[in-house]
């Protein structure tokens, strides 16, 4: 069960790592648009799970998690000096499809809404 201090710490984590990646000169990681949208951080700190979510971009998000995960050394590196902290946790960069699939789901239901009758659109009043 996480604490208010481990959940302050995952939050200050998230932030770094936003700007830590924006920073990045990789051209696999450039380009789309990409959202870190979880991070899960174990109680003893040892190991970071960071859901990425990347939308517009060919290839999808394989090639920016195999980059990031490629640089995850450079990442704990840089966040345990920004944040000043002596151990920083190992990081795992894993794609967060969520998005996408939320997006699929909603270009769904307006085809659906987009074929319904004109009759059926409009309640009937009596």
């Amino acid at each position: 069960m996480p604490t208010k201090n481990q959940g302050r710490m995952a939050q200050d984590m998230k932030r770094e790592l936003i700007a830590i990646i924006g920073e990045m000169k990789d051209p696999r990681v450039a380009g789309g648009l990409l959202t870190v949208t979880r991070l899960d951080v174990t109680p003893d700190l040892d190991v970071a799970k960071v859901y990425i979510s990347v939308m517009g971009r060919e290839g999808g998000s394989k090639p920016v998690v195999a980059a990031l995960n490629k640089a995850s050394g450079h990442v704990r590196t840089e966040v345990s000096r920004r944040m000043h902290i002596r151990k920083a946790p190992r990081f795992v960069f894993v794609a967060d499809d969520g998005a996408a699939y939320a997006a699929h789901i909603n270009e769904m239901l307006r085809g659906l809404e987009n074929d319904r009758p004109a009759a059926q659109a409009e309640p009937q009043e009596d």
